[in-house]
């Protein structure tokens, strides 16, 4: 009998026999880096949001710090989110992603039947007197979904008919139902984000193509169909004249302002001059232009540089991820919040046409907030069952899946 028969292989190279998978075992430390970051980027924006939303809140609410209570306590209750989630192994969303994007699915319609219309648009539910926007629950939903059907079927994934076009499915049922809110940003990134998981999740690079082909036209299409999203395009590319154009470029002109205020070291704490109604949505998706304005080039950087922490250690806790289903969900929350990052950014700063998505774990919001902790908290289990922060003692990391290594028992046979 050979003796690496019923063991599996762990990152340093060690056998671990496979009867210690049927047990709970102490787990590793978490990415402390990665935790950090976050809390960091949370903190923060305490002192954003307030500064932020304080001129607004006092000359509409009468008190200036009524937004960031609110905020405050969204806060907490993400930290909550991230230390309840951490402690749950990740191995038992296998049999919850299916029912919780069915809900979402659910919600959506909801949403779009009776939903709150602000701005022209039909994007919150509000349930005793709490609003919540589903779409932030439906874009982690199917992350988590198509993680585990990519996890589960393997090679199967790189079939059109019984691995690739399942998901595209479930990618369509909730791209579509977001853009009818309508939603064209939150929509397309749901789109983007999706074909990036297919991608890495091993799916036919000529399947993706063709997906592709035969929807981005009909997203060019229907991105083309609404005024002000022409607007927001022309106003981009600085074309086009009138009172509509002049509105369409007002916020991007406002937010640039604040960063040129704001220089090399910016004005200081509550020193911003765009928070007193000159920047619309100055607390919640150009916060990142009160940054710029309050801390400078220095302050923004230093933003950045939290994010793309975040990037790497959740790039590094995918690759030491003992199983597929890890690797899968810890790249996929990993780009979601990152890119959700640099996307709200480049938006800010005038390098990408105006859209209405937050810069996550800084921006006002409380359902925003509330899942990218969740998803934060998953991939923080994540990295507890890696070997990247082993405990004292070299204690085995936690509770590991069979799948890996019966596949690899089944390929020995």
């Amino acid at each position: 009998m050979n003796t690496a028969e019923g063991c599996s292989r762990t990152s340093s190279g060690l056998l671990r026999p496979v009867h210690e998978y049927n047990v709970r075992v102490p787990r590793n430390h978490i990415d402390l880096s990665c935790f950090l970051a976050v809390l960091t980027l949370m903190v923060l924006s305490l002192g954003v949001v307030y500064s932020a939303s304080s001129t607004w809140a006092l000359d509409r609410l009468g008190e200036s710090g009524k937004v960031l209570g609110s905020h405050a306590i969204k806060v907490l209750l993400g930290f909550v989110a991230i230390f309840i989630f951490m402690q749950v192994d990740y191995h038992k969303y296998r049999k919850l992603t299916k029912p919780a994007l069915t809900i979402s699915i659910v919600l959506l319609l909801v949403t779009l039947v009776l939903g709150g219309r602000f701005k022209g648009a039909t994007r919150w539910l509000f349930i005793g007197g709490f609003g919540l926007q589903p779409s932030d629950f439906a874009k982690f939903a199917l992350v988590f979904h198509l993680s585990v059907l990519m996890a589960a079927k393997g090679e199967t994934v790189k079939d059109f008919r019984k691995g690739f076009l399942p998901m595209l499915v479930w990618i369509g049922a909730v791209t579509v139902l977001v853009l009818a809110q309508p939603n064209f940003s939150m929509g397309a990134m749901i789109f983007a984000i999706s074909l990036a998981m297919l991608f890495i999740g091993r799916a036919r690079i000529s399947h993706i193509v063709l997906t592709l082909g035969a929807l981005v036209p009909l997203l060019v299409l229907y991105m083309l169909s609404a005024e002000y999203r022409m607007q927001r395009i022309m106003s981009y590319i600085g074309r086009g004249d009138g009172a509509g154009m002049v509105k369409a470029r007002h916020q991007l002109t406002q937010a640039i302002i604040g960063f040129g205020n704001g220089g090399i070291f910016g004005l200081g704490p509550g020193g911003s001059h765009q928070r007193d109604h000159f920047l619309p949505e100055s607390y919640g998706d150009f916060v990142f232009s009160i940054v710029g304005e309050e801390y400078g080039l220095i302050g923004t950087l230093f933003f950045i540089l939290l994010f793309l922490v975040i990037f790497l250690r959740g790039m590094k806790i995918a690759r030491h991820a003992t199983d597929e289903l890890g690797r899968l969900l810890a790249m996929g929350i990993t780009i979601t919040i990152t890119l959700y990052a640099l996307i709200n950014a480049g938006v800010t700063l005038g390098i990408l046409p105006t859209t209405g998505l937050p810069m996550p774990f800084v921006s006002y919001g409380g359902t925003a907030m509330l899942i990218s902790c969740a998803a934060i908290g998953v991939l923080l289990n994540i990295s507890t069952q890696t070997d990247l922060h082993p405990r004292l003692g070299g204690a085995p990391a936690g509770i590991r899946s069979l799948e890996p290594v019966q596949r690899a028992a089944a390929v020995r046979a």
